[in-house]
């Protein structure tokens, strides 16, 4: 092994890796003191200044963002609150028929993910975004002329096409946001999921109650009709005010305040490069982590999807009717989104990413096993709502820590395009699993074993990168580690030997 001297390090670093702080993945004690010392700060940090931009930052970004997701969600939601609004008795759906309307819309987004994914920098994300909320906008509003279970399969399955040029959200926060702060802030994003589905309950209540028959329309045409009108008038604030990348910010920031951004943006191990290098996409698929991240979400997919699409037919088979099994969803969802909070603050706050995702599961383990074996009411709907406040917190958990695990433009973009692909296999095997109402016994217990796996492979998963890290920590000034820093972060990414992963 070569000599572990300063002038070692310094011999073996080229430029782009001589500032440490580009390859410092968090601010846990572990990740900092695997790195080298030296000329660890050019210059004296502004934490005024990285307020004031992260400030800015949120104000400019979170809002719009939230909103494209808020209206993605109601987008996929809504079907499960249409079909108890009239739409299974007057188009005459099966059971099997609306799982398979459920089903075609995973099916677009799994075709069209990695697309949706990567060329968010080459589309631009404003105009990716609003032009996705224009289109699945316009096909949401035009179910409402649909007369057959065909032409409502056609058109679940263009509009799930659409959205999933929505879904690379988090992959555009990771542009702007730093480690320490990305899992809040993706949970802020990501709550829209569980706040548009219970806006969805409320909408869908007071328009079954008002509203249905108006028209000569039953509810289930005025909730497409509604909610596929909104989300095009606010496509056009979404391209007019969302920011694209810190390299191309044009107003609202100064110049101190651009430069600062660029370097936050460094420190989470972006780069300039807005070309997709095809090579990278499937080299991902060697690395083992890759694949406990991916059953971790395979797991959470399953649960959150199968939950989504079925919840107000769960809750009305509780014994409810359903105006107020509508009413009943809203309070679910407002569990599931206290519980993406409360654990993605708590995961920025201690850095354990591996411990937090493990613990998060832990209630679902229990709620699902409630709601195999016991058959009182209040108590199965308790036991729903521990399973959301467990659940939803999954996705924004595993798909942030992921992120701090894969580096590079391709390397990053892919892993966050694969981890919603294969997930989503799942979530379509979880719709084809609850076919057996009232109980769904058979969906809740696929589900049950998948909240273990998702335990296991998540404390799994932490060993395996601590191990990882400790690998790279005995081999730091190595010949190959000195010829490995020879490249660039987009060729290796996570393989470079300045760079530990987040525990």
């Amino acid at each position: 092994m070569a000599s572990s001297s300063s002038s070692d390090k310094v011999a073996v670093e080229p430029v782009e890796y001589r500032d440490p702080t580009l390859l410092l993945p968090t601010t846990s004690p572990s990740s900092i003191g695997d790195l080298p010392k030296e000329d660890e700060q050019a210059e004296p940090f502004d934490h005024k200044l990285d307020r004031r931009v992260r400030w800015k930052l949120d104000l400019f970004i979170l809002p719009l963002m939230s909103s494209v997701y808020f209206f993605a969600t109601m987008g996929k939601s809504d079907l499960a609150n249409a079909k108890i609004a009239g739409l299974s008795e007057e188009l005459n759906l099966s059971p099997g028929d609306y799982s398979n309307a459920a089903t075609v819309f995973l099916v677009a987004t799994i075709v069209f993910q990695l697309p949706g994914t990567l060329l968010i920098k080459r589309i631009q994300p404003n105009r990716q975004f609003s032009g996705a909320m224009i289109t699945w906008g316009f096909l949401t509003a035009m179910t409402i002329l649909v007369s057959n279970a065909g032409g409502l399969l056609g058109l679940r399955f263009l509009i799930g096409g659409a959205e999933s040029f929505v879904q690379g959200g988090v992959f555009y926060l990771s542009f702007w946001y730093q480690y320490s702060e990305y899992a809040t802030r993706g949970a802020i994003v990501s709550s829209m999921s569980t706040i548009a589905g219970a806006f969805n309950g409320l909408i869908a209540y007071a328009i079954t109650k008002n509203l249905d028959g108006a028209n000569g329309w039953r509810a289930w045409k005025w909730i497409f009709l509604i909610e596929g009108v909104v989300p095009i008038g606010f496509a056009f604030v979404v391209l007019a005010l969302l920011p694209s990348h810190p390299t191309q910010l044009r107003w609202g920031f100064s110049e101190a305040e651009k430069a600062h951004i660029m370097k936050r943006s460094a420190r989470a191990h972006n780069t300039a490069e807005p070309h997709v290098k095809f090579t990278q996409i499937w080299k991902i698929m060697y690395d083992l982590h890759f694949w406990l991240f991916i059953l971790i979400s395979c797991g959470g997919n399953f649960c959150q999807s199968s939950l989504s699409n079925f919840l107000p037919d769960i809750i009305a088979g509780f014994g409810y009717d359903d105006v107020n099994a509508q009413l009943f969803t809203t309070i679910v969802y407002v569990c599931g989104c206290v519980g993406i909070i409360f654990f993605s603050r708590l995961a920025d706050k201690t850095n354990a990413r591996g411990m937090i995702t493990a613990i998060s599961t832990v209630g679902a383990v229990v709620g699902y096993a409630i709601l195999i074996w016991v058959t009182n009411r209040d108590v199965r709907f308790f036991a729903t709502c521990l399973v959301a406040f467990s659940i939803f917190p999954n996705t924004v958990l595993q798909i942030t820590w992921a992120a701090m695990s894969f580096v590079g433009y391709t390397r990053r973009g892919s892993m966050l395009a694969f981890i919603n692909i294969f997930p989503h296999l799942f979530a379509i095997s979880g719709n084809q699993a609850y076919q057996d109402p009232p109980y769904y016994s058979v969906g809740n217990s696929a589900a049950l074993g998948m909240t273990i796996m998702m335990f296991v492979c998540s404390l799994i998963l932490r060993w395996y990168l601590g191990f990882l890290n400790a690998k790279k920590k005995a081999n730091q000034f190595s010949p190959q580690a000195a010829e490995m820093r020879e490249k660039s972060l987009e060729e290796i990414g996570d393989h470079h030997p300045d760079f530990f992963y987040t525990l």
